[in-house]
Order: structure tokens, then C-alpha cells, then sequence
């Protein structure tokens, strides 16, 4: 028996080796087809009115088991296959692992496993294998010749109509009416390109399930679908070819191929760890009286940690912070205020940190401790991270004085103590820049503040991270530009090195153009939507063309129209003018001529 059993797996083994990738698009469309009945199960709130309902469990359980045995199966053809663990070996056990549990939970009275005996572990394990598989077929984008830009901007437009048909769902809203489809694209653009602007009343007319999607929305756009596709693929898949790791190079900005891998993992790891961080602070920040169990407590925790550190603005909290039972919790308003921070700080500046004091630290213990000799690296601490961390402490300093003196005696007036007036300014003057988040009701505040929210929107956060906005290196570079040309000089000059004329002209063509999509969406939003006033429509185009989300009100005062034009331009503002344009018309041809220069009179 036993060697007929062995002989079996040699032959499936055999079929393995022959027809890995068939076997594995097998997979991909069986759970695909698994995934949208799943969401199809899940989404609608009337089953009882279809005449299949009393099949939908047992077909659910059908689908569950079957997608286990085949994940199994796959497992164990492949480990005989390659006759050696490998990395997405690793990855198939833990999710034969999470199969295994689940199905002995919902099949045995062991007490201990009874916390799976729920239906949405099911729903769980589908989605696993879906993104597990979708994850591998991801990395056969090479295979396609398309400018690794423009599967960015694809990757994108997928994702929000794929969010927008979710929220759509009957169960996506809290009274089992359908969004429009108008509706359910802005929310899921908005959520996508991690903006906040909203047409529906997210605490009120969303129910959990809608909620869910908006936060699934915030955390893939906030790291790009490829990002984290790419990241369940090297698990799922065991690796990257060479044109997957030029491909997530130009993606991710990483000019070193051996280090894309590496980047990714630490872009992921970095994201997780700032949000698990920023989800207990603010966890331990609410009084419990205010929510009706620790479950609610905990999801408006992951909720508001995801959306403050990935920037988006959305809040379930209704009436946003000014509601009065989270006013005045000024250690709530810190907690979003730093994650937010950490957020739009970027990847490569918050890696290199921890590298500068992890360097530091080991010099000491070398030095201290173990009594040898510490080999000094210099430019531990690169140039373009002092630069980033000097830009943001100077507007972020800025950004408080300023809102903390124009509104010290007015909206701030409810703020009794010094310290509550500081960590509102402080919670605010952030939150324009990028977030969205707001304690105070923006359309009451006077014109010298809405100015300085709109300049703050227009900044945005740093290069390489969640926010938007021209980016405040783009606005430095700028700045510094006019007090070289100013001083006499023909290169700027900074930290005893030359900007090279490349980031300058980059710089200036990103402040054009940001200009112009502003003027743009201004100009038609004016047309379409004459009732309202102009300086609520250019406030709406700036905050959604930098992705921040402050509000005068006039979203949710769109016309159709109008909507439409703000969809537009959340997109573009989350993806790049610049990219768009360089992605549609790069020319690639290498010339080896130069035309004579000319002295243009200004």
C-alpha cells in the first residue's frame, strides 16, 4: 500500500513538473470565481428572497473544502515536485494551516477552536487563496510589454472600479439601499487616492461591511495595488524574475535591482509597524463608554490608524472630531496627529533613520561595551533625508504658530487649556496638509486660515510617502531657486552640495502643472455647478487635487457633473500629472546631437 502511494505521488509529481503554470491558472480562475460568489453571498442583505438561498451555505462549505483539498494538493505535488521546501511552500502551509483550523473548529466541539466556528473565517480563507493566486499571476505583467507607468496608473483605475462595484452592494450601506454608481466611484476614488472627500455620510450610511471596503480601499491605495500584490507574489511565487525587478524597480524608485526585494518587504514592514503602533495609541486613547463592545473599539482603532497613517482623512466618528465626545480628547488627536506624520513623512526617510540610530547605537556598544574598534560609514544619514526632515519640521512649526495664532480667539476658544489650544492647532495645521482630519467646522473659519489650509494643501507631505500635494521638496526646491538666482548664483547650494538642474526643472514643471489641473477643475466645476460659490469649488479642486479631503461643504452639493470632475481629479492628483504625461508621451529615442543654446530675455 505504502508504495503504491508513493507511486502515486511520483505520478502526480510528473503531471506537476509538466503543467505547473496550467495547474496554476487553474487555481487563479477557480478562486476567482470562488471570490465574486463569496461577494455576491456576502454583499446582499435580501438572500431570502432568491430561491437558491438554502443552497448558498452549503454551496459556501462546498467551495471552502474544495479550494482547501486543492490548495493541499498543489502543496504536496510541488514539495515532491522541486523535492525541497521553498519560500512559497512556506506560504501554502500557512494557509493549509489556517484551512486545517478552520475546518476543525466547524466540525469538533474543541472549545479552544470555537472562535472559528463564525461563517467569516470562510469568507477569509476565499480571499486568501484569491489574493494568493491573483498575487502570482500579478508578476506575469512582464510578459506584456507595457511602460511599467502605465500599469501603475491601470493598477489604479482597476482598483476603484473594483471598489466601486463593492460599495454598490445592497450590505455596503446601513439601510440595504444601493449606492449610485456615481456615488460609489467618488467614494472609492476618494478612498483609492486616499483623499476623504465624501458624498455619503460615512458614519451613518455606510454599515461595517462598507466601512470594511473603505478601509481595504485606504490601505491599498495608500501603498499601491502593485506594492502589495508584488509583495504577496514573491511569497506566493518564490521570487522575481529579472523583468519583474525591473519593472517594481521603476515603480517603486529603487535604481539598485538587487535591492527591490528588499525595499518592498521594508515598505510593508514599515507600513504595518507605524499602523499597529498608531492603532494601540489611539485604542488606548477612547474611553470605553463610548462604544457599545471591544470589537467596535478595536475596528475604530484599525480604521483610524490606517486612514491617518496612509493619509486619507476618513473618519467613522459622526460629525468628524468636532462630534463633542471626541473634541476635546486631545490624546486621540495626538495619536492620529504623529501617525499622520509618520505617514507623510515617506519610506526612504523613516528607513533611514532607523539605519542612522541603528548604526549610532551599534557604535556605541562597540565602543562601550565589547571595547573594539567602529568603522565609520559616512552619509549614514543621506542628503535627501536632512533635506526631507528640515522641510517638514520647519512647515509643520510653521503650519502651528500660524493656525494657533489666527484662531487663538476663535474657534480655538472652546480649547480652556494652553495645551488643549496647542494639540488642536497641532492636530489641525497637519491634517491640512495631507489628512483630511478636522475638530473644528472648516466652513466657519475666517479667510486668513482657509488661506493657510489652502497653501498647506498645495505643499502636501514628502516624496515616496502616503500624502499628496506638490510635495514640500518640490516647494523648497523652488524657493531656493529664487534666492539663488537672487544672490547671483548659478546652481543651488545646500549642505556643501550642487541640486543638479534636472530636479529644478522637475520641480517647477510639478508646480505648473499642479496649477493647471487646479484651474482646470476650478473652471468646470464653476460651469456645471453655478449655484455654488467660487471659493468653496477652488477650495474643493485644491484639496482634491492634493489628496487632503478638507471640506467646505460642497461635495456632497455636487451635481452629477461635478462629482465626476472631482473624481477626475483626485485621480490625477493621487497618480501625477507629470506621470500621466511622461507615461503617454516619454520619448525614448537617444540623440546624438545638440542643438546651439539661446539666452530666453525675462
Amino acid at each position: 500500500m505504502l508504495k503504491r502511494f508513493e507511486e502515486v505521488l511520483l505520478e502526480l509529481s510528473y503531471v506537476f513538473n509538466r503543467y505547473e503554470k496550467q495547474i496554476s491558472r487553474f487555481m487563479f480562475y477557480m478562486s476567482l470565481v470562488c471570490f465574486c460568489y463569496v461577494i455576491f453571498h456576502v454583499g446582499y442583505l435580501e438572500r431570502k428572497q432568491l430561491k437558491v438561498y438554502y443552497s448558498y451555505e452549503i454551496i459556501l462549505k462546498g467551495v471552502f473544502y474544495f479550494l482547501a483539498v486543492l490548495n493541499g494538493l498543489f502543496l504536496t505535488v510541488s514539495v515532491i515536485g522541486y523535492k525541497r521546501l521553498r519560500i512559497p511552500h512556506y506560504a501554502s502551509l500557512f494557509v493549509f494551516v489556517y484551512f486545517f483550523l478552520v475546518a476543525l473548529g466547524r466540525n469538533s466541539n474543541i472549545d479552544l477552536l470555537e472562535f472559528f466556528k463564525g461563517p467569516e473565517w470562510i469568507y477569509v480563507g476565499v480571499a486568501i487563496i484569491f489574493v494568493a493566486e491573483l498575487s502570482k499571476n500579478s508578476l506575469l505583467f512582464d510578459n506584456f510589454y507595457f511602460n511599467p507607468t502605465i500599469l501603475f496608473i491601470i493598477s489604479y483605475l482597476m482598483l476603484i472600479f473594483i471598489g466601486s462595484g463593492l460599495l454598490m452592494l445592497p450590505r455596503a450601506s446601513s439601510h440595504g439601499i444601493s449606492l449610485s454608481f456615481i456615488d460609489a466611484m467618488f467614494m472609492s476614488t476618494s478612498a483609492v487616492s486616499i483623499t476623504g472627500l465624501t458624498v455619503v455620510d460615512v458614519s451613518s450610511q455606510l454599515s461595517f461591511y462598507g466601512k470594511f471596503v473603505i478601509m481595504v480601499l485606504m490601505q491599498v491605495g495608500g501603498l499601491g495595488i502593485m506594492t502589495f500584490t508584488g509583495f504577496f507574489g514573491y511569497f506566493f511565487s518564490g521570487g522575481f524574475s529579472f523583468k519583474n525587478q525591473l519593472m517594481y524597480g521603476e515603480i517603486l524608485g529603487e535604481t539598485k535591482l538587487g535591492s527591490v526585494v528588499s525595499t518592498l518587504l521594508k515598505i510593508i514592514f514599515i507600513t504595518f509597524l507605524f499602523e499597529i503602533i498608531g492603532g494601540v495609541l489611539i485604542f488606548i486613547s477612547l474611553e470605553d463608554y463610548t462604544f457599545n463592545s471591544v470589537g467596535e473599539k478595536v475596528f475604530f482603532a484599525a480604521f483610524h490608524s490606517i486612514s491617518a497613517f496612509c493619509n486619507a482623512g476618513f473618519t467613522t466618528i459622526d460629525g468628524g472630531m468636532t462630534n463633542t465626545l471626541f473634541r476635546h480628547n486631545y490624546g486621540l488627536q495626538l495619536a492620529l496627529t504623529f501617525t499622520l506624520i509618520f505617514g507623510g513623512l515617506g519610506f526612504s526617510l523613516v528607513n533611514n533613520t532607523y539605519i542612522y540610530f541603528k548604526t549610532k547605537l551599534t557604535a556605541l556598544v562597540k565602543r562601550f561595551v565589547l571595547h573594539k574598534q567602529h568603522i565609520y560609514k559616512p552619509q549614514v544619514f543621506s542628503f535627501n533625508s536632512k533635506f526631507i526632515l528640515t522641510c517638514n519640521l520647519l512647515v509643520i512649526a510653521a503650519a502651528t504658530l500660524f493656525f494657533l495664532i489666527f484662531q487663538y480667539d476663535g474657534a480655538l476658544l472652546e480649547d480652556e487649556s494652553l495645551f488643549g489650544k496647542f494639540s488642536a492647532s497641532f492636530f489641525m495645521a497637519n491634517s491640512a496638509r495631507s489628512t483630511g482630519f478636522n475638530n473644528m467646522h472648516v466652513a466657519t473659519l475666517g479667510a486668513p486660515t482657509l488661506l493657510l489650509f489652502s497653501v498647506l494643501m498645495w505643499i502636501g507631505a514628502s516624496p515616496g510617502s502616503t500624502g499628496g500635494g506638490v510635495k514640500v521638496t518640490t516647494v523648497a526646491i523652488a524657493v531656493l531657486n529664487v534666492f539663488s538666482l537672487a544672490k547671483g548664483k548659478e546652481n543651488i547650494e545646500l549642505y556643501k552640495r550642487k541640486i543638479m538642474h534636472e530636479s529644478v526643472q522637475k520641480a517647477f514643471a510639478i508646480i505648473v502643472l499642479s496649477f493647471v489641473a487646479i484651474g482646470i477643475s476650478f473652471l468646470l466645476l464653476v460651469i456645471t455647478n453655478p449655484h455654488l460659490s467660487s471659493k468653496t469649488l477652488i477650495f474643493e479642486s485644491i484639496s482634491a487635487y492634493c489628496t487632503c479631503g478638507l471640506s467646505l461643504g460642497a461635495s456632497q452639493d455636487l451635481n452629477s457633473a461635478g462629482k465626476i470632475i472631482l473624481v477626475v481629479t483626485m485621480f490625477v492628483g493621487r497618480v501625477g500629472l507629470l506621470t500621466i504625461i511622461v507615461a503617454l508621451i516619454k520619448d525614448t529615442k537617444s540623440r546624438t546631437y545638440k542643438y546651439p543654446t539661446e539666452k530666453i530675455m525675462f
